[in-house]
């Protein structure tokens, strides 16, 4: 790949290795929202992404509101993917758009909203959490796609122009950014390629490693994030994580929420701190990207 353009915009030389270390689904539950205070304190974790349709949305606002350094983002949900804890959209409840199964939730899987779910209402819906989020204080930092959904073919251009027209980057990954092997059809690549290159021309950032931890409780996930951290390619990467504490609620709703668990005691680690400033690993969060875009 070319050298990533909003490396030098960042002060860094075209060879350094820069890491958005990403926690997703701030808000799902409560234990999500304690990890990320404890691994912002931490200093492990440079950014993060709410769940505005999800039950402590407002928490999360309530913690950006007192701590205006937190750097969050906009986790665009259209899935609502457990089995006995769901949400819905909070831009409609009608069952026309598409947006909705059969119980007036958000679909569970990818497939459903694909086929069902009306383009027009998918960008009310998105522009909808954005606005409430924005509305509730938090000083959004982009935009990124809960399970991918937004980014599928007949939905990405309502994704860009909602991050795009307030000045919010998107969540988006170079065509041979690492964690995107095999994950394309040609036919999608024939889509996304002159997409991405254009965005790219006109000061977009884009990404050039996407990946990140197991939702898989085997094995040891300290070792397990320095093995991933360590294989960061030149650039800049988005490397997701799912922390959760512990507890009764999570239990409920998660069958992986050992994994989360896990996710969350490795990245809370001092030892995983000392080998991203060994590694040379530059940790940034979603601001920088930001205000680099802007000027």
């Amino acid at each position: 790949m070319t050298p990533n353009p909003f490396l030098k915009k960042l002060g860094f030389s075209d060879t350094d290795r820069v890491v958005i270390v990403h926690t997703d689904d701030i808000g799902m539950c409560q234990a999500s929202l304690t990890a990320f205070e404890h691994l912002w304190e931490a200093g492990t974790i440079s950014s993060g992404a709410v769940m505005v349709p999800c039950p402590w949305f407002s928490s999360v606002a309530q913690m950006c509101r007192q701590n205006p350094q937190i750097d969050m983002g906009v986790h665009a949900t259209l899935n609502s993917e457990w089995t006995a804890y769901r949400w819905g959209p909070v831009s409609t409840r009608d069952p026309a758009t598409g947006l909705l199964d059969q119980e007036g939730y958000f679909h569970q899987w990818q497939p459903a909203v694909y086929e069902q779910a009306d383009p027009g209402a998918v960008a009310r819906e998105v522009e909808a959490q954005l606005e409430r989020a924005l509305s509730a204080g938090i000083d959004v930092t982009h935009l990124d796609s809960h399970m991918g959904t937004v980014l599928h073919p007949r939905f990405i251009q309502s994704y860009l122009q909602a991050a795009l027209a307030r000045g919010i980057p998107p969540m988006l990954p170079r065509l041979e950014a690492k964690g995107m092997e095999g994950r394309l059809s040609e036919e999608e690549k024939a889509v996304y390629a002159p997409l991405l290159a254009s965005l790219e021309a006109q000061g977009i950032p884009l990404l050039d490693g996407m990946y990140g931890m197991p939702l898989d409780p085997e094995g040891d996930h300290l070792e397990i994030a320095k093995q991933l951290l360590a294989e960061a390619p030149v650039g800049i990467s988005h490397f997701i994580l799912h922390p959760s504490v512990d507890t009764p609620e999570l239990r409920a709703i998660a069958p992986d929420w050992q994994a989360r668990v896990a996710n969350y005691h490795a990245f809370l680690s001092p030892k995983l701190k000392a080998f991203l400033k060994n590694e040379g690993i530059h940790l940034i969060g979603y601001r920088a990207l930001r205000d680099a875009m802007k000027s």
